[in-house]
């Protein structure tokens, strides 16, 4: 949408009505099997900030540790309504595709990014509304293993890029862009269901160690910085949220710091546009 002197304004009233939709749908099945989540990123940022969803943001964001993600997987497809869709990294193209380790609650009835080849090989499942959902594991503390930790996640990211449907090499620096051709390369010759495995049990190789500290094993290595102690993420508290209460860390505030630093102001006027569309967003019914 336009105004009269050409600038961009966005109305994302019924994009709001929708994600708190979904929203509400996760509270409730995660209240019914006592099962814990949390806001996340931009989403808990809106709820400490704006009491609700960040006003242009298009985007949610929802976090579980691991036990309790896998208890979600268990129960949320016979739980979740007609018109919403719970997709696993691996359900792509036949289970032949990579698009990044994220699973998600998707509004099947709506449509954010335009018909193309891209979307087509997703299965459409990308281009709708939707809520991703991210998952924390166990983090050595030590310098060493930390390191050895997230090097093993990149490469198994790398090797699963050989599965995508293009790779943006102007997303890559320097040697990072020999990194990801030389494991991409290499991934297009291994199966996608085996580098899925392969991910999943280095998720979880710490899991049984009494270790402090989480990460986000399901995001896209730029965001490995992030660490949480356990605590911050082992516990939530209930706070209004829209016309809602629902969950966000106990930690939720030294979280905010490291990732936006002063997390109350906001950003300059030109940055404050929806990110997560490539179009004006319909939604059907």
């Amino acid at each position: 949408m336009s105004t009269e002197n050409g600038e961009k304004t966005f109305d994302l009233t019924r994009v709001h009505e929708t994600n708190l939709k979904m929203l509400k749908e996760i509270d409730r099945i995660c209240r019914k099997y006592k099962i814990k989540y949390a806001l996340d990123s931009g989403t808990l940022l809106g709820a400490v900030r704006h009491g609700g969803f960040i006003p242009w943001d298009d985007d949610v964001d929802v976090m579980f540790t691991r036990t309790n993600y896998e208890m979600f997987a268990k129960v949320v497809r016979r739980e979740l309504p007609e018109n919403m869709s719970f997709v696993e990294p691996n359900e792509y193209h036949g289970g032949k595709a990579f698009y990044d380790f994220v699973s998600r609650i998707t509004y099947d009835k709506s449509q954010k990014f335009e018909e193309s080849g891209k979307m087509a090989f997703y299965d459409d499942k990308i281009s709708r509304l939707c809520v991703d959902l991210f998952v924390v594991d166990a983090l050595p503390s030590g310098a060493v293993s930390k390191r050895l930790t997230k090097l093993m996640h990149c490469i198994v990211y790398g090797l699963a890029l050989g599965h995508r449907y293009k790779i943006n090499y102007s997303d890559y620096q320097g040697v990072m862009k020999l990194f990801v051709f030389v494991l991409s390369s290499v991934g297009r010759l291994v199966p996608f269901p085996v580098t899925y495995c392969l991910w999943r049990g280095l998720c979880k190789k710490d899991a049984k160690r009494d270790v402090p500290l989480y990460f986000y094993t399901n995001y896209a290595p730029n965001y490995f910085y992030v660490e949480m102690k356990k605590e911050w993420d082992d516990q939530v508290e209930e706070v209004p949220f829209e016309d809602a209460k629902l969950f966000i860390p106990a930690g939720w505030k030294p979280y905010l710091e490291q990732v936006y630093g002063d997390y109350m102001k906001l950003p300059p006027e030109e940055k404050r546009i929806p990110e997560h569309s490539d179009m004006e967003i319909k939604i059907y019914g």
